[in-house]
């Protein structure tokens, strides 16, 4: 039927309880325990009927129960309580006049996709849930930002397995009216939409907006009655398979993303791209700033690079998006027109240097190329983006390719057990995750008693095991399973076993089977009499990913082997809620990544922020967070080129690690007492993830060294009718001219050597520059070890200066070097221009002797 008209009832909440219906449409509650109880404590059943979903319960409230809750002082005054706290978390204004944020306007978030709470399905992985919680921590930080993204129907699929272990999908639509979610409106009250020019058309988009605390999330939809069934498929599912509706998804977040915020009169000084699904919103602003201050593209360049800021997370380069150009030339046609530049121009920003021009445009490419602040998300990580995007920058060593890194951070209160909350309210102080980073708050972890501490990780636990037997009742249910078969699943998994979970998508090198190359030795640790152990395995496969299925088959069907069906379980539809469980209850969280694939691998920091020990591959986060008292490595961060073998030797090394080490400290208890030394590691884990590893630490990198940094640059680039930028322009036209006029001689040393620590020489060397001046440019001498005839390692600069002006743009330079450390070392001079980063690291403007 069509042209339907839509409405819905929900129960007449009483005056005295109306501070419900608030907090339920802010998901603020989500990360705050006596929020959370404050619903839970109503109807604990129907609360989990709900799924955890305020709006939904709701509607599952009886209304004499409504009634008599407003008559109920022990409820009014929780109420109340949590009320205050929103209040003082939310509602209070924050003064920001001094910094230049005040002065201008917010930081806006790209993603594509929010992982906020269970109940609001805009996730399929890692990046959402990192996405979710770097909101959460600007919420908390009060920092001024908003966040931008896609209104998905159907979301990311809901998995169920066959008979046979084979993973299923399904796209149950998303009720709307189910969801936190208001039409975001413009100043003169008025519901704000966008449209984009498409290849079939307009593309039509409305925006919704839902609050994360402070935080407005800004959601795009085009699930419009007036868009034909191929525009509203856009939003309908998350990393659609299709790369014309990637594309569309695409272009529909970044283009209008900012479209979207240019409506509601919101013009950020500095955007955020999370991963190069985003990029196109620097084309977008591009485009905005030519319009708002009438300057040419060369110029938005130089205001625009300046106040992006990209992160990738993908250290796989066949994992990120590549769109060819008559895919691309629709969308980008007409922003090339209100750029007044090709379209074969903007296509070469996200080429790799050398590119043939029919190459396709790299997304990745693209926002290295519009961003000056770059970073990976883990240091190792870090480094491998270095090398891997080295080629952005040719001439330039990998050590000095312009991508940082900052570390991803979990937010803390929105994955911690109510045990240990309860414990770090009585020990750290009510208000501990407002310092949770300051060593003196963290330090209070070693005076929580050892009983309290393994009595909360007993009950974390058996909550978990609750679960897994009810998830597998429930699963077995699907299945039409026997009755014998539902019966044996009320019983799976021991209260008193070594627990070990593995939980994270399916993807072939994350290794889920490292543990069946051996499945005798895997057998008997789980049914050892005197130390057993068992496993919760959780986890999605892509669902063109056979490989990744195959893997979990597999695991299921050694899981319904006899000896073994008691103590592993495979839980269906991994999510927020499942995970929530597991980093609370599990013993040992296993990480086996074939290393460096693992970009950081988040949640085995919240694992380690409940006191959950981590057993990882050296990867991602925890090359930086192992130490022997927090956790134990698989290996020590070795990398092979023969997978098999690896992958041989790194299982040897987990179940030497298991049986030698984890499973003894685990079941050593003196007089039946809790195990000492396991207790001592959960709370040295348990100081580190908080300390170094939470959002709130996370954003305040991100703040310091990008936001703040960004936002000034913003400020003093649109002063004055954009005259600094307009000088950049002018020196960057000038530098890119004249550049390739240089020439640099072989540097010469005064004596040949060899020379003793403490010595030094001078080195001179003549550099032709043509027209530039030696005010424009650095020349240095750069130096190290030898790794071999023509590469250095741990490299070293020294600037040169000029010792002679030998006339027609000819200088001498010269510099002392001095020998530090004994060695075999080598040398040579380069020139590149003097500047802020974004001068001194262009692309091409580099020249060697």
């Amino acid at each position: 039927m069509s042209h339907l008209q839509i409405f819905q009832v929900f129960p007449a909440v009483p005056k005295p309880l109306s501070f419900l219906q608030v907090l339920a449409r802010n998901l603020w509650w989500c990360w705050h325990l006596d929020a959370i109880e404050l619903f839970r404590r109503i109807s604990p059943r129907l609360w989990e009927q709900s799924g955890r979903n305020p709006i939904v319960f709701s509607t599952l409230i009886p209304q004499k129960q409504l009634e008599e809750l407003s008559q109920d002082e022990s409820f009014l005054a929780h109420q109340q309580r949590v009320k205050d706290h929103f209040v003082g978390e939310v509602l209070s204004p924050v003064d920001r006049s001094e910094s230049p944020y005040g002065k201008q306007g917010p930081i806006a978030y790209f993603s594509m996709e929010f992982g906020i709470h269970e109940s609001v399905p805009l996730f399929a992985g890692g990046l959402g849930i990192l996405a979710g919680d770097h909101l959460k921590a600007a919420s908390d930080l009060g920092l001024p930002l908003v966040g931008v993204g896609l209104l998905y129907r159907k979301g990311y699929f809901h998995q169920y397995l066959d008979q046979d272990g084979w993973q299923q999908e399904e796209y149950p639509e998303t009720d709307l009216f189910n969801l936190p979610a208001s039409r975001a409106k413009d100043h003169s009250g008025k519901e704000v939409s966008i449209s984009i020019s498409g290849p079939d058309g307009e593309i039509r988009a409305a925006i919704w907006n839902i609050m994360v605390g402070r935080i407005p999330l800004y959601l795009l939809d085009t699930n419009l009655p007036e868009n034909s069934p191929e525009v509203r498929e856009i939003t309908s599912r998350l990393y659609a398979g299709n790369p014309k509706i990637r594309l569309a998804q695409e272009v529909l977040l970044g283009i209008g993303g900012m479209r979207a915020l240019e409506a509601m009169e919101i013009y950020p000084s500095v955007c955020h791209m999370n991963e190069g699904h985003c990029t196109f919103a620097g084309l977008e602003r591009l485009a905005q700033t030519i319009s708002s201050h009438n300057i040419n593209l060369k110029t938005a360049i130089e205001i625009v690079s300046r106040t992006m800021v990209f992160t990738t997370h993908t250290p796989v380069a066949a994992g990120h998006d590549e769109f060819p150009a008559d895919l691309l030339e629709p969308y980008l046609s007409p922003l090339a027109e209100r750029m007044e530049t090709n379209i074969e121009e903007i296509i070469s920003w996200g080429q790799p240097e050398g590119s043939e021009p029919d190459a396709p445009l790299s997304m990745a490419v693209l926002g290295l190329r519009l961003a000056q602040y770059c970073n990976g998300v883990s240091e190792l990580h870090g480094k491998v983006a270095r090398r891997m995007w080295s080629h952005v920058w040719p001439g330039r060593p990998e050590d000095e390719v312009p991508i940082t890194h900052i570390t991803n951070g979990v937010h803390i209160t929105s994955w911690i057990s109510v045990e240990n909350h309860l414990l770090f309210e009585r020990h750290l102080g009510p208000e501990w995750y407002l310092n949770i980073w300051k060593p003196e708050i963290t330090k209070r972890i070693d005076q929580i008693y050892d009983e309290e501490l393994w009595r909360a990780r007993e009950m974390s636990r058996s909550r978990l095991i609750r679960t897994c037997r009810a998830l597998m009742i429930k699963q077995y249910g699907r299945r039409n399973a026997p009755k014998a078969m539902m019966k044996d699943a009320e019983s799976v998994l021991d209260q008193d076993v070594l627990t070990i979970a593995f939980a994270r998508r399916f993807a072939t090198y994350k290794r889920a089977d490292l543990l069946l190359k051996d499945p005798e030795r895997l057998e008997a640790i789980i049914t050892s009499k005197d130390h057993p152990v068992q496993f919760v395995f959780a986890g999605k496969a892509h669902p063109k990913d056979n490989e990744g299925k195959e893997l979990i088959k597999r695991l299921v069907q050694f899981a319904r082997s006899p000896n073994v069906r008691h103590r592993v379980v495979f839980l269906e539809d991994y999510d927020i809620n499942i995970a929530r469980h597991l980093v609370q209850g599990a013993d040992v969280w296993l990480n086996t990544p074939r290393r460096p694939f693992e970009a950081c691998g988040t949640s085995g920091i919240k694992a380690a922020a409940n006191g959950v020990l981590n057993v990882s591959i050296l990867d991602g986060w925890w090359c930086e967070g192992y130490a022997e008292e927090r956790g134990w490595s698989i290996g020590s961060g070795e990398e092979y080129a023969d997978t098999a073998y690896q992958d041989a030797i790194e299982s040897q090394a987990l179940f030497n690690v298991l049986e030698n080490d984890v499973i003894p400290c685990f079941y050593d208890r003196k007089n039946g007492d809790a195990p000492d030394r396991w207790l001592k590691m959960m709370k040295a884990s348990m100081q580190m993830a908080m300390q170094h590893f939470c959002a709130w630490t996370m954003v305040a990198k991100y703040e310091k060294y990008c936001y703040l940094p960004a936002a000034k640059h913003y400020t003093s680039l649109i002063a004055n009718n954009v005259k600094e930028a307009a000088i950049l322009s002018a020196q960057h036209e000038r530098l890119r001219s004249l550049w390739e006029n240089i020439r640099i001689e072989s540097p010469v040393r005064e004596t040949e050597g060899p020379f003793q620590v403490g010595e030094s020489f001078t080195v001179t060397s003549v550099v032709s520059l043509g027209e530039l001046r030696p005010d424009e440019v650095n020349v240095e001498l750069y130096y190290g070890d030898l790794k071999s005839v023509d590469t250095i390692v741990d490299s070293h600069s020294e600037g040169m200066s000029v010792k002679e002006d030998r006339e027609n743009g000819v200088y001498l330079y010269a510099c002392t070097l001095n020998c530090k450390a004994s060695g075999r070392y080598g040398f040579t001079v380069r020139v590149f221009p003097r500047g802020d980063d974004r001068i001194r690291f262009a692309p091409g403007l580099i020249t060697w002797a």
